[in-house]
């Protein structure tokens, strides 16, 4: 291949990548509940199995799942749905709250820096009138919160979408697996897309299963800390830290903006404020650094910038859902990669 013809195929390949990364984008609404559905497939076909060895049919396990599944959703979300309700009413008065208490530290900035600006004009000149005070917005809820919350109405459709098409993976058994096979013309391309089909079954298994614990661990903690703060409902930011923490870097972030707000609006010296925050953050630091190294040993090695990269990218294209999913993708992509020898570079580049 001589030098344009390599030109040629570098540019063909951006094309493809931009078309393919827009077309994830058009079609985010179509794409998330197939991919949420496929993860839960993946971590739920090992209890289908087990009722099949018990004489369960398919059909009936894939049911008997799936409500059991919808059962947890419902009495999980009917226990925080009425303190979250009641939490997001009162976060604007939370952020005019903090507003208002950083408000000396706003007003010290800004003499600080019209001295600056004092001393830099030429002597004799004119000093510009100070500008009068801008009034004060109206407090509304973050951008960030919206996305992250949704709708309700999105919120119920989106599960229901996701909770038939697992159904419909559940019951349908192996059959994807086995039509792959059948399709795959050579015979070490059927083997090997079983062994990468079942690797990624387990490392997915594995990693939610693994996270899920790590997180109620944590959840625990921040729950205790908060109540011994005096922070009121701290059984619900515990619950919170559960579901935030398995979007990397992003959940913990979100949960120190959320904390210090609501700390803001409960509490008036300034040490006390901070503590709220800086416990969740010491706490979020021992876990990562202590409890997950120590858990997750050599299972899932991956490397932490292309993860953080990964996260903000798939939260760019698909919200919440994206940065969700972004771990258990760059798994089994990792896991694909070590068996191809033409991704070899990709898995190279996600492993540490």
């Amino acid at each position: 291949m001589n030098g344009w013809e390599r030109v040629q195929a570098v540019g063909i390949g951006m094309l493809a990548t931009l078309a393919v990364i827009g077309a994830l984008y058009i079609g985010r609404a179509f794409g998330i509940p197939i991919a949420l559905a496929l993860l839960l497939n993946a971590l739920l076909r090992p209890l289908i199995r087990g009722l099949e060895r018990l004489g369960v049919s398919t059909a009936v396990g894939a049911t008997l799942v799936t409500l059991g599944l919808l059962g947890a959703l419902v009495v999980g979300g009917g226990a925080l749905v009425t303190p979250i309700r009641a939490w997001v009413s009162q976060l604007p008065a939370s952020f005019e709250a903090a507003g208002r208490k950083l408000a000396p530290a706003r007003q010290s900035l800004e003499q600080v820096s019209q001295a600056t600006q004092a001393l830099g004009e030429p002597s004799g000149a004119p000093s510009a009138a100070p500008a009068p005070p801008a009034p004060p917005a109206p407090p509304t809820v973050p951008p960030f919160l919206v996305q992250l919350f949704g709708t309700t109405a999105a919120l119920v459709a989106g599960l229901a979408e996701v909770l038939l098409l697992l159904y419909l993976l559940l019951a349908s058994g192996d059959l994807f697996l086995r039509k792959l096979v059948e399709v795959l013309p050579v015979f070490r391309d059927k083997r090997l897309a079983v062994e990468v089909t079942e690797q990624v079954q387990e490392a997915v298994t594995r990693y939610i299963v693994t996270t899920l614990l790590i997180n109620g661990g944590q959840g625990v903690a921040v729950g205790l800390a908060l109540w011994g703060l005096g922070m009121p409902s701290p059984w619900l930011w515990g619950g919170l830290t559960v579901v935030l923490e398995f979007i990397p870097y992003l959940g913990a972030a979100g949960m120190i903006i959320l904390l210090t707000a609501a700390a803001f609006s409960q509490f008036d010296p300034l040490g006390h404020i901070l503590l709220v925050p800086g416990t969740y953050l010491l706490i979020a630091t021992l876990q990562n650094n202590l409890v997950s190294p120590l858990v997750y040993g050599q299972r899932l090695k991956l490397n932490p910038v292309a993860v953080l990269v990964g996260v903000l990218f798939w939260w760019v294209l698909w919200g919440v859902a994206g940065a969700f999913l972004a771990v258990p993708f760059f798994a089994a992509l990792k896991i694909l990669a070590d068996h191809v020898e033409s991704l070899t570079p990709i898995g190279t580049f996600l492993g540490e």
